[in-house]
Protein backbone atom coordinates (compact mmCIF):
# COMPACT_ATOMS: atom_id res chain seq x y z
CA UNK A 1 0.00 0.00 0.00
CA UNK A 2 1.55 3.09 -1.00
CA UNK A 3 -0.04 5.86 1.29
CA UNK A 4 -0.49 4.76 4.74
CA UNK A 5 -3.84 7.17 5.17
CA UNK A 6 -5.46 4.69 2.99
CA UNK A 7 -5.20 2.04 5.46
CA UNK A 8 -8.44 2.86 7.92
CA UNK A 9 -10.40 3.30 5.18
CA UNK A 10 -9.28 -0.10 3.76
CA UNK A 11 -9.77 -1.89 7.43
CA UNK A 12 -13.67 -0.11 7.83
CA UNK A 13 -14.68 -0.96 4.26
CA UNK A 14 -12.97 -4.61 4.53
CA UNK A 15 -16.79 -5.98 4.89
CA UNK A 16 -17.78 -9.49 4.47
CA UNK A 17 -14.89 -10.65 2.54
CA UNK A 18 -12.93 -10.98 5.74
CA UNK A 19 -13.67 -14.06 7.60
CA UNK A 20 -14.98 -13.62 11.20
CA UNK A 21 -11.46 -13.92 12.59
CA UNK A 22 -10.24 -11.11 10.61
CA UNK A 23 -12.99 -9.03 11.27
CA UNK A 24 -12.55 -9.00 14.82
CA UNK A 25 -8.69 -7.86 14.28
CA UNK A 26 -9.82 -5.63 11.62
CA UNK A 27 -12.50 -4.18 14.55
CA UNK A 28 -9.73 -4.03 17.11
CA UNK A 29 -7.03 -2.05 15.28
CA UNK A 30 -10.13 0.27 13.62
CA UNK A 31 -10.84 1.33 17.56
CA UNK A 32 -7.12 0.65 19.41
CA UNK A 33 -5.39 1.41 16.44
CA UNK A 34 -2.66 3.68 18.34
CA UNK A 35 -1.80 0.57 20.65
CA UNK A 36 -2.28 -2.35 17.88
CA UNK A 37 0.16 -0.04 16.09
CA UNK A 38 3.06 -1.19 18.19
CA UNK A 39 2.14 -4.42 19.02
CA UNK A 40 3.66 -7.77 17.93
CA UNK A 41 1.15 -10.14 15.88
CA UNK A 42 1.79 -12.69 18.93
CA UNK A 43 0.85 -9.69 21.45
CA UNK A 44 -2.20 -8.83 18.46
CA UNK A 45 -3.31 -12.15 18.40
CA UNK A 46 -3.62 -12.72 22.40
CA UNK A 47 -5.24 -9.79 22.61
CA UNK A 48 -7.87 -10.28 19.85
CA UNK A 49 -8.15 -13.81 20.67
CA UNK A 50 -7.13 -15.67 17.73
CA UNK A 51 -3.61 -16.99 16.97
CA UNK A 52 -0.48 -15.73 15.74
CA UNK A 53 -1.27 -17.33 12.60
CA UNK A 54 -4.35 -15.27 11.97
CA UNK A 55 -3.33 -12.28 12.69
CA UNK A 56 -0.69 -12.45 9.66
CA UNK A 57 -2.96 -14.23 7.54
CA UNK A 58 -5.11 -11.38 7.91
CA UNK A 59 -2.35 -8.90 6.71
CA UNK A 60 -1.84 -11.05 3.87
CA UNK A 61 -5.59 -10.16 3.39
CA UNK A 62 -5.33 -6.61 3.20
CA UNK A 63 -2.37 -6.83 0.57
CA UNK A 64 0.67 -6.87 2.89
CA UNK A 65 3.42 -9.09 1.90
CA UNK A 66 3.34 -9.77 6.08
CA UNK A 67 2.44 -8.35 9.26
CA UNK A 68 5.48 -6.01 9.69
CA UNK A 69 4.39 -4.05 6.40
CA UNK A 70 1.37 -3.63 8.45
CA UNK A 71 2.62 -2.74 11.01
CA UNK A 72 4.62 -0.13 9.89
CA UNK A 73 1.84 1.66 7.59
CA UNK A 74 0.06 1.87 11.29
CA UNK A 75 2.90 3.30 12.69
CA UNK A 76 3.71 5.88 9.75
CA UNK A 77 -0.09 6.52 10.17
CA UNK A 78 -0.84 7.21 13.52
CA UNK A 79 2.48 8.32 15.05
CA UNK A 80 2.15 12.03 14.64
CA UNK A 81 -1.53 12.27 16.30
CA UNK A 82 -0.79 10.34 19.73
CA UNK A 83 -0.42 12.75 22.68
CA UNK A 84 2.21 12.67 24.96
CA UNK A 85 0.30 10.50 27.38
CA UNK A 86 -0.67 7.92 24.56
CA UNK A 87 3.23 7.43 23.87
CA UNK A 88 4.36 7.06 27.21
CA UNK A 89 1.44 4.32 27.97
CA UNK A 90 3.67 2.24 24.75
CA UNK A 91 6.12 1.72 27.22
CA UNK A 92 3.74 0.58 30.17
CA UNK A 93 4.74 -3.16 29.79
CA UNK A 94 8.33 -2.73 29.09
CA UNK A 95 9.99 -4.07 31.73
CA UNK A 96 12.95 -2.17 33.39
CA UNK A 97 15.73 -4.42 32.10
CA UNK A 98 14.71 -3.90 28.74
CA UNK A 99 15.21 -0.05 28.76
CA UNK A 100 18.79 0.74 27.78
CA UNK A 101 18.58 -2.53 25.58
CA UNK A 102 15.61 -1.40 23.58
CA UNK A 103 16.40 2.33 23.27
CA UNK A 104 20.18 1.55 22.17
CA UNK A 105 18.99 -0.38 19.56
CA UNK A 106 15.95 1.35 18.26
CA UNK A 107 18.36 4.08 17.96
CA UNK A 108 20.92 2.18 15.89
CA UNK A 109 17.74 0.81 13.69
CA UNK A 110 17.39 4.16 13.19
CA UNK A 111 20.61 5.83 11.86
CA UNK A 112 20.61 2.44 9.63
CA UNK A 113 17.39 3.38 8.50
CA UNK A 114 17.85 6.83 7.67
CA UNK A 115 21.26 6.03 5.81
CA UNK A 116 19.64 3.21 3.86
CA UNK A 117 17.12 5.52 2.74
CA UNK A 118 18.50 8.70 2.41
CA UNK A 119 18.25 10.12 -1.32
CA UNK A 120 22.12 11.39 -1.86
CA UNK A 121 21.10 13.49 -5.00
CA UNK A 122 18.78 15.55 -2.39
CA UNK A 123 21.41 15.53 0.14
CA UNK A 124 24.05 17.45 -2.52
CA UNK A 125 21.23 19.81 -3.77
CA UNK A 126 20.67 20.79 0.15
CA UNK A 127 24.29 21.41 0.24
CA UNK A 128 24.33 23.98 -3.23
CA UNK A 129 21.45 25.74 -1.74
CA UNK A 130 22.89 26.49 1.41
CA UNK A 131 26.11 27.73 -0.22
CA UNK A 132 24.30 29.93 -2.85
CA UNK A 133 22.14 31.54 -0.13
CA UNK A 134 22.06 34.92 1.29
CA UNK A 135 20.87 34.24 4.57
CA UNK A 136 20.32 31.15 6.04
CA UNK A 137 17.43 30.75 8.60
CA UNK A 138 16.90 27.76 11.00
CA UNK A 139 13.98 26.68 12.15
CA UNK A 140 12.97 24.45 15.46
CA UNK A 141 10.71 24.33 17.91
CA UNK A 142 10.09 22.58 21.23
CA UNK A 143 11.82 19.79 20.95
CA UNK A 144 13.23 20.48 17.74
CA UNK A 145 14.94 23.73 19.22
CA UNK A 146 18.29 21.62 20.55
CA UNK A 147 18.61 20.28 16.54
CA UNK A 148 18.48 23.86 15.57
CA UNK A 149 20.56 25.38 18.33
CA UNK A 150 23.36 22.91 17.27
CA UNK A 151 23.39 23.51 13.58
CA UNK A 152 23.10 26.89 13.47
CA UNK A 153 25.95 26.70 16.32
CA UNK A 154 28.53 25.04 13.57
CA UNK A 155 26.72 26.70 10.51
CA UNK A 156 28.38 30.03 12.35
CA UNK A 157 31.45 28.45 11.83
CA UNK A 158 31.05 28.37 8.05
CA UNK A 159 28.92 30.89 6.95
CA UNK A 160 28.56 34.65 8.01
CA UNK A 161 24.89 34.65 7.81
CA UNK A 162 22.33 32.44 10.01
CA UNK A 163 20.16 33.11 11.98
CA UNK A 164 18.87 30.41 14.52
CA UNK A 165 15.08 30.54 15.09
CA UNK A 166 14.22 28.47 18.05
CA UNK A 167 11.00 30.40 20.02
CA UNK A 168 8.54 32.46 20.46
CA UNK A 169 4.97 32.43 18.56
CA UNK A 170 4.82 35.67 17.28
CA UNK A 171 8.33 36.85 17.20
CA UNK A 172 8.90 33.80 15.18
CA UNK A 173 7.71 35.49 12.19
CA UNK A 174 9.38 38.82 12.96
CA UNK A 175 12.69 36.47 12.80
CA UNK A 176 11.79 35.40 9.48
CA UNK A 177 10.23 38.84 8.18
CA UNK A 178 13.08 39.93 5.56
CA UNK A 179 13.60 36.67 4.23
CA UNK A 180 13.21 36.61 0.19
CA UNK A 181 13.98 35.05 -2.91
CA UNK A 182 17.61 34.68 -2.08
CA UNK A 183 17.65 33.08 1.11
CA UNK A 184 16.85 29.64 2.62
CA UNK A 185 14.79 28.51 5.81
CA UNK A 186 15.97 24.78 6.90
CA UNK A 187 12.67 23.91 8.82
CA UNK A 188 13.00 20.74 11.83
CA UNK A 189 10.13 19.18 13.41
CA UNK A 190 9.15 15.35 13.90
CA UNK A 191 6.10 14.40 15.27
CA UNK A 192 4.36 15.83 17.23
CA UNK A 193 5.16 18.43 14.48
CA UNK A 194 4.46 22.07 15.93
CA UNK A 195 1.85 24.11 13.51
CA UNK A 196 3.99 27.82 14.18
CA UNK A 197 6.63 25.50 11.90
CA UNK A 198 4.60 24.95 9.31
CA UNK A 199 2.82 28.09 8.83
CA UNK A 200 6.75 29.81 9.35
CA UNK A 201 7.45 27.50 6.06
CA UNK A 202 4.42 28.68 4.35
CA UNK A 203 5.44 32.06 4.89
CA UNK A 204 8.92 31.83 3.61
CA UNK A 205 7.22 29.86 0.54
CA UNK A 206 4.93 33.11 -0.30
CA UNK A 207 8.55 35.48 0.01
CA UNK A 208 9.94 33.26 -2.65
CA UNK A 209 12.62 31.30 -0.33
CA UNK A 210 14.52 28.17 -0.85
CA UNK A 211 12.91 25.63 2.01
CA UNK A 212 14.72 23.14 3.25
CA UNK A 213 13.04 20.37 5.89
CA UNK A 214 14.61 17.86 8.23
CA UNK A 215 11.97 15.83 9.19
CA UNK A 216 10.73 11.74 9.37
CA UNK A 217 8.95 11.13 6.44
CA UNK A 218 6.62 11.67 3.48
CA UNK A 219 4.06 11.92 5.65
CA UNK A 220 5.05 14.82 7.68
CA UNK A 221 3.48 18.39 7.10
CA UNK A 222 6.77 19.62 6.62
CA UNK A 223 7.38 17.28 3.31
CA UNK A 224 4.42 19.19 1.12
CA UNK A 225 5.92 22.77 1.68
CA UNK A 226 10.08 22.28 1.42
CA UNK A 227 11.37 22.37 -2.10
CA UNK A 228 13.94 19.23 -0.74
CA UNK A 229 13.52 16.76 2.61
CA UNK A 230 16.14 15.39 4.40
CA UNK A 231 14.01 12.44 6.34
CA UNK A 232 15.40 11.11 9.12
CA UNK A 233 13.84 8.16 11.50
CA UNK A 234 12.99 9.48 14.90
CA UNK A 235 10.99 6.22 15.90
CA UNK A 236 10.82 5.85 19.47
CA UNK A 237 7.90 3.10 21.42
CA UNK A 238 7.33 6.26 24.24
CA UNK A 239 6.97 9.93 24.46
CA UNK A 240 10.12 10.94 24.20
CA UNK A 241 11.42 11.82 20.80
CA UNK A 242 14.90 8.94 19.21
CA UNK A 243 16.59 12.10 17.76
CA UNK A 244 20.17 10.01 17.19
CA UNK A 245 19.79 9.98 13.08
CA UNK A 246 18.41 13.64 12.93
CA UNK A 247 21.67 14.82 14.57
CA UNK A 248 23.63 11.89 12.67
CA UNK A 249 22.03 13.65 9.29
CA UNK A 250 22.62 16.88 10.95
CA UNK A 251 26.46 16.43 11.86
CA UNK A 252 26.84 15.06 8.01
CA UNK A 253 25.53 18.41 6.58
CA UNK A 254 27.90 19.69 8.84
CA UNK A 255 30.58 18.24 7.47
CA UNK A 256 29.84 18.16 4.14
CA UNK A 257 29.37 22.11 4.25
CA UNK A 258 32.92 22.49 5.84
CA UNK A 259 34.44 20.61 3.50
CA UNK A 260 33.33 22.75 0.53
CA UNK A 261 34.44 26.08 2.47
CA UNK A 262 37.49 24.50 3.80
CA UNK A 263 39.28 28.07 3.26
CA UNK A 264 37.09 29.72 4.78
CA UNK A 265 36.92 27.94 7.74
CA UNK A 266 40.13 27.13 8.32
CA UNK A 267 40.70 31.21 8.21
CA UNK A 268 38.17 31.84 10.77
CA UNK A 269 39.28 29.29 12.96
CA UNK A 270 42.75 30.56 13.33
CA UNK A 271 41.09 33.88 14.10
CA UNK A 272 38.93 32.36 16.38
CA UNK A 273 41.58 30.06 18.44
CA UNK A 274 43.21 33.15 19.25
CA UNK A 275 40.48 34.85 20.75
CA UNK A 276 39.60 31.27 22.72
CA UNK A 277 43.12 31.02 23.81
CA UNK A 278 43.20 34.95 25.17
CA UNK A 279 39.67 34.88 27.19
CA UNK A 280 40.66 31.54 28.18
CA UNK A 281 37.23 30.35 26.46
CA UNK A 282 38.65 26.38 27.19
CA UNK A 283 40.23 24.67 29.83
CA UNK A 284 44.38 24.54 28.70
CA UNK A 285 46.61 22.36 29.55
CA UNK A 286 46.75 20.86 33.36
CA UNK A 287 48.06 24.08 35.68
CA UNK A 288 46.75 26.77 33.61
Amino acid sequence: MDNAQELLQRLNHSGKRLSKSHRRIAECIVSHYDKAAFMTASRLGEYVGVSESTVVRFAAALGYDGYPQLQKALQELIRHRLTATQRLEMTGDMGHAQVLNKVLKTDIQNIRSTLDELDLNTFDSVIESMLQARNIYVLGLRASAPLAEFLGHYLNFIFPNVHTVTSGVSDVFEQIARINDEDVLLGISFPRYTSHTVKAMKFARSRGATLIAITDGPLSPLHTEANYCLMAKSDMASFVDSMAAPLSLINALIVALSQRRRTQVTEYFQKMEDIWSEYRVYLGKPGE
